[in-house]
């Protein structure tokens, strides 16, 4: 039985929706952006009023001399069409405005000037399908010439970008991607995330969880990121206290009829289920769970979700206390309120992801800038590797054994969906999940002392 006050309305579903490998058929690459102001999105619903925010804070340029042999080209990869464009569109805002604050020029085509250092972004669609997206990443790489990658929302597609980083020699820097094994079982010496991790996820939700629930079942898709998010969930909350009294359910990512998967939930004897998706499928799974009547019988919980979802998958759980990996209203910082302000310029407000693309080009900056210009693989590794430096989300940590960013997580409290400037929360608390190494194989020496689960199983 909960702890607390059984709420239905606790509707908090793990739509982790940063990591489903969504399929496309569509193999054909969008022109990149003439222009580095932040791209209109269509997702987000229209706002009655921009946000008071400060004046953008002044910038300052690199160390005098800072000077790159020859210009240092980004490829951004993302989602601009496909089936996660929504969350892309989030990307396609937060990049060039991460690219503005951290050089303090506000570009021209998509370029910008690090002192005597020019900077080259160059953006390419592709539609979460993994061929487009090596496709548009071997050009970005053999025929543009970028030496560094920015990319891509589907965890599973950013897995593909791992390797040609690796064969290629060039940086990737994940965002917003956030399965586990991006920087677990897939790592290799030139990825880093800007983005959490699955486990960052669950240590901040679970936090809150088991103060409430004793026992969880969950659910999660039958590839890398449902695996990786069903391990952290239970390790995490297992941890704190929470007991998992069933064996955790997998179901087929195109699943539309979840009737058998919800039969074994509402079996499981747990107080609270815990659904690890994302995409559409988690329409018909909620529906599968009313309609069997699990959610009589147990609790949803779960992290929150983007501004635009948010109305749609909530709006019955008014009141309820979650974790969220960013909403524009929580931090309170420089370089946040730099984000307020330039997405105001554009007439919206930071959503979900926006963070972790700014974060995504503060980081490429912040590694120029310790590498004295230099772009080559070997200079970027020593210069990210343990690299520090200031974004949306406060201190962003890049710990050098295996590449995860430490970073600060939020505990809100649900007031509304409705509000015009998306001002659905009180804040609670900050959290800041430091989550297991990961790493397997020739790369588990790297972990040292960081253990590799959370609760010894």
């Amino acid at each position: 039985m909960s702890k607390g006050s059984r709420l239905l309305a606790l509707l908090a579903v793990i739509v982790l929706v940063v990591a489903a490998c969504g399929d496309s058929t569509d193999d054909t690459t969008t022109a990149a952006p003439a222009t580095t102001a932040a791209p209109d999105t269509t997702a987000a619903p229209d706002t009655t009023a921009a946000p008071d925010t400060t004046a953008a804070p002044d910038t300052t340029a690199a160390p005098a001399g800072l000077t790159c042999d020859e210009p240092v080209k980004v490829g951004v990869i993302t989602d601009q069409s496909g089936p996660l464009a929504i969350y892309g569109a989030h990307m396609m805002r937060g990049v060039p405005i991460g690219f503005e604050y951290a050089t303090g020029d506000a570009g021209s085509d998509g370029t910008y000037m690090l002192d005597n250092c020019q900077i080259e972004v160059l953006y390419r669609d592709d539609a979460t399908d993994a061929e487009l997206s090596a496709t548009v990443a071997r050009e970005l790489i053999e025929v543009d010439g970028v030496d560094i990658l920015i990319g891509t929302v589907s965890s599973g597609v950013t897995a593909g970008l791992q390797g040609l980083a690796r064969d290629n020699d060039v940086i990737l820097i994940a965002a917003p991607a956030a399965a586990n094994d991006i920087t677990g079982k897939d790592f290799n010496e030139n990825t880093f995330r800007a983005s959490r991790n699955n486990y960052q996820d669950s240590i901040a939700i679970c936090e809150n969880l088991t103060t409430q629930y004793d026992s969880f079942v969950q659910i999660a898709p039958d590839y890398s990121f449902g695996y990786g998010g069903a391990t952290a969930f239970r390790d995490a909350c297992t941890a704190l206290g929470g007991a998992f009294p069933a064996e955790d359910v997998f179901a087929p990512a195109d699943t539309t009829d979840f009737t058998s998967y919800m039969e074994t939930i509402g079996d499981a004897d747990a107080e609270a289920f815990l659904v690890t998706w994302a995409g559409g499928g988690f329409v018909p799974l909620l529906q599968a769970a009313i309609d069997l009547g699990v959610l009589e019988d147990k609790v949803l919980a779960a992290s929150f979700v983007d501004n635009v979802v948010m109305p749609a998958f909530f709006a019955n759980a008014i009141g309820s206390t979650s974790g969220i990996l960013y909403h524009y209203t929580a931090p309170d910082n420089e370089a946040n309120d730099f984000l307020i302000s330039k997405t105001a310029e554009a007439g919206t407000f930071p959503d979900l992801f926006d963070a972790d693309g700014m974060n995504a080009a503060i980081m490429v900056v912040e590694a120029l800038k310790a590498s004295g210009g230099a772009a080559d693989a070997d200079s970027l590794r020593s210069a990210l590797e343990g690299l520090s430096f200031d974004g949306p989300k406060g201190l962003i940590e890049i710990r050098p054994e295996d590449h995860v960013a430490i970073q600060d997580m939020y505990i809100v409290t649900l007031l509304n969906v409705d509000d015009p400037e998306f001002k659905y929360y009180e804040y609670v608390e900050t959290v800041r999940p430091n989550p297991p190494c990961l790493l397997e194989g020739d790369f588990a020496s790297r972990c040292g002392d960081i253990p590799a689960s959370l609760s010894g199983s």
